[in-house]
């Protein structure tokens, strides 16, 4: 009908899983891969089986407000929640690219219940437990999507309260995103600790910097 929003079912992987057997049945994604400071966030969250709850997609679709609510939901009804901060000197080491995977890695391995199945938003895991690497999954998967939701209220809080240590930078309104106040910022009050010293434009600084100190 024309003007009705219809709610997309985002469970199909996980009642085939439950079908098969499978009773926990873990979501992972993460957040954090675009900024240029802070850490990335990955999230690992086991919901009840027949677990539904209407709106619940890719925390990028969803207002702050939304994000909270869900999150407050997730907190009481999920079977289990572990996330995992991988910071800004260990990506700058090893990569954005691996530094997801760990901490992906590390959200699962947090867990106190050992999911018998993983759905992992477009992702493949070096992990023994039974996966699936799904295209575009949190907004598939009520897993992934519960796990989005996480990672993304508890980076989103870690980068308000970075925001109180480092004022310049408005990290409570980008959460270290290269937005236009936040690569001012940078021109007029150089990077700080938890800038990614790898992306571009604090690469550009820390070059320019180390110039001036030969």
């Amino acid at each position: 009908m024309i003007g009705v929003k219809m709610q997309i079912y985002n469970k199909e992987f996980e009642d085939k899983l439950f079908l098969e057997g499978k009773r926990k049945i873990a979501g992972v994604d993460e957040v954090g891969r675009g900024p240029i400071a802070g850490p990335v966030v990955a999230a690992c969250v086991v919901l009840p089986p027949h677990f539904f709850l209407e709106g619940l997609t890719d925390s990028k679709q969803l207002s702050a407000k939304k994000r909270e609510f869900f999150f407050s939901i997730i907190l009481q009804v999920a079977l289990d929640v572990s996330f995992e901060f991988v910071f800004e000197d260990k990506i700058d080491h090893m990569n954005i690219y691996q530094a997801t995977k760990l901490a992906m890695i590390k959200a699962i391995e947090g867990c106190i219940i050992q999911p018998d199945y993983v759905l992992v938003d477009a992702m493949k895991l070096d992990i023994s437990i039974p996966m699936l690497g799904i295209i575009k999954g949190d907004q598939r998967s009520i897993s992934i999507a519960a796990a989005s939701v996480v990672a993304k209220v508890v980076r989103d809080r870690y980068m308000v309260e970075m925001a109180k240590k480092y004022p310049h930078y408005g990290f409570d309104r980008n959460k270290g995103y290269p937005t236009k106040e936040h690569k001012t910022a940078l021109i007029n009050h150089g990077a700080c600790e938890i800038h990614r010293k790898s992306f571009s434009p604090v690469k550009e600084l820390f070059i320019e910097q180390m110039k001036y100190d030969f």
